[in-house]
C-alpha cells in the first residue's frame, strides 16, 4: 500500500478571538496527539468528571502554533518529491474551516513561502540533479472549482471549463492554460562544464524560474472567489488545485507522465458559523457537497474491504483527483484547525474528518 499521511495543524488564537474572551481548548500533547477540550465542561462538576467529554485525537504528525513553514512542509510533503520523479502521483490537501490557516500553509507569504513554492523548488532541483540520460518536462495548471464550476486563474477569461476522459482513463480539464515550468531542452542542453556546455550563456534551469511561476500562482490566487462570511473576512470560496505534470522519457524506453495535485480546500465550516444567507449559503451547499464526496471517497478507501465501488462522480473535485487518491499515489492531508473555545464545534467536526482519512490506505 503507498502511503497516505494526516496531519494536523493549529494556528495561533487571532485578535478577534482574543478580543471575544476566547480561550485555547486545543493542545498538543506530544508530536502526534492533539487534544481538545468541551469548553461547555465545568471544571468543579464532580458528578460528570468520569464522563470527561475532553477527547484525544492521534495523527501522524501534529504542529501547534509555534512551528514554522519549512518544519510543517520537510515533515509532510518534502517525501513526495522522489516518488513524482519515479513516476507516482501525489496529492497534498490543504483542510479545514475558513480562516484556519489553509492558504498560509499553501501558498505562504513572500517571507514565509509555503508547500507550493518549497514543492516546486526541491522538485526543479532534484530535476536539475538528475542523471542525464532523462529527459523531463515540468508544466502547471491552476484552477478553482467554485460552485461545482471550473475556472481557470491562470487566464479567468477562458470561463467555465470541462472535465473530459482521456483514451488512457484520465481525467483533463479541457483547454486549461499549462505554463512551462521546465522544457525537456533546457534540460538536455544542461550539458557538464567542460563537456561542450556553454558557460557565458547557461540555459535558465527550473530553479531560476521560480519566481516567475510564484508570481504567476500569486496573480492566480487573486482571482479566487472570496467574499467576506462572519468567520473570515477574506474567505475562499472555492478548491484551489495547483497541478502539476511531469514527463520524462529515457532514452531507449517510452514516456512515463505523474501528476502532482496540491490542493487548498474551500472552509469547512457550518452555515450558522459564517452566518450565510442566500448566494453565500448555496455557495455552502456547493463546499460542503464537494468535500462530503472526498469524504466519502476517502471512506471508501479506508475500508477496502466492505466498499468495492468508490464514487468520484459526486463532485467536480473528486473527478479530477481520481488517480490521484487511488492506484500507486501518495496523499498527504493537513488539517487546521483554531484552537479557540468559539472554534469548538467547527474543530471537532475537522479532527473527526481528519481522523477518518487516517484510515486511507491505497493500493
Amino acid at each position: 500500500p503507498s502511503v497516505s499521511q494526516v496531519a494536523l495543524r493549529i494556528r495561533p488564537m487571532s485578535a478577534v478571538e482574543l478580543a471575544e474572551g476566547a480561550r485555547p481548548i486545543a493542545h498538543l500533547m506530544d508530536e502526534q496527539v492533539v487534544v481538545l477540550q468541551d469548553p461547555m465542561e465545568d471544571p468543579d462538576d464532580i458528578l460528570r468528571a468520569s464522563c470527561s467529554r475532553e477527547k484525544s485525537y492521534v495523527f501522524d504528525v501534529a504542529f501547534d502554533s509555534s512551528a514554522i513553514q519549512e518544519t510543517v512542509y520537510r515533515a509532510t510533503t518534502q517525501g513526495l518529491v522522489a516518488g513524482v520523479i519515479s513516476g507516482h502521483n501525489a496529492t497534498v490537501f490543504a483542510y479545514g474551516p475558513t480562516g484556519c490557516g489553509k492558504t498560509y500553509t499553501m501558498l505562504g507569504t513572500d517571507g514565509e513561502p509555503g508547500i507550493y513554492a518549497r514543492t516546486l523548488g526541491e522538485l526543479f532541483q532534484a530535476i536539475e540533479d538528475a542523471s542525464g540520460d532523462t529527459e523531463y518536462e515540468v508544466s502547471m495548471s491552476y484552477l478553482e472549482i467554485y460552485n461545482e464550476m471550473i475556472r481557470d486563474l491562470l487566464n479567468p477569461s477562458l470561463g467555465c471549463l470541462q472535465l473530459r476522459e482521456d483514451a488512457g482513463g484520465t481525467v483533463q480539464v479541457a483547454g486549461i492554460t499549462e505554463i512551462s515550468a521546465i522544457s525537456a531542452e533546457e534540460v538536455s542542453q544542461r550539458a557538464p562544464m567542460g563537456h561542450g556546455g556553454d558557460p557565458a550563456n547557461p540555459p535558465l534551469p527550473g530553479a531560476a524560474r521560480l519566481p516567475q511561476v510564484l508570481q504567476a500562482l500569486a496573480r492566480g490566487n487573486m482571482q479566487r472567489t472570496q467574499e467576506p462570511t462572519a468567520a473570515n473576512r477574506t474567505s475562499s470560496r472555492s478548491h484551489a488545485v495547483l497541478q502539476v505534470t511531469v514527463r520524462q522519457r529515457r532514452r531507449g524506453r517510452g514516456l512515463r507522465r505523474s501528476r502532482l495535485f496540491m490542493i487548498d480546500l474551500a472552509g469547512s465550516e457550518r452555515a450558522a458559523q459564517t452566518q450565510n444567507r442566500g448566494q453565500r449559503m448555496k455557495e455552502g451547499a456547493h463546499i460542503n457537497r464537494s468535500l462530503l464526496a472526498l469524504g466519502n471517497c476517502i471512506k471508501a478507501l479506508s475500508h477496502q474491504a466492505s466498499t468495492k465501488y468508490i464514487n468520484y462522480r459526486d463532485s467536480k473535485l473528486t473527478r479530477l483527483l481520481k488517480d490521484s487518491l487511488g492506484g500507486n499515489s501518495h496523499t498527504v492531508m493537513i488539517a487546521h484547525i483554531s484552537p479557540a473555545s468559539t472554534a469548538f464545534e467547527e474543530s471537532r467536526s475537522t479532527l473527526a474528518y481528519a481522523h477518518r482519512a487516517k484510515s486511507i490506505r491505497t493500493t
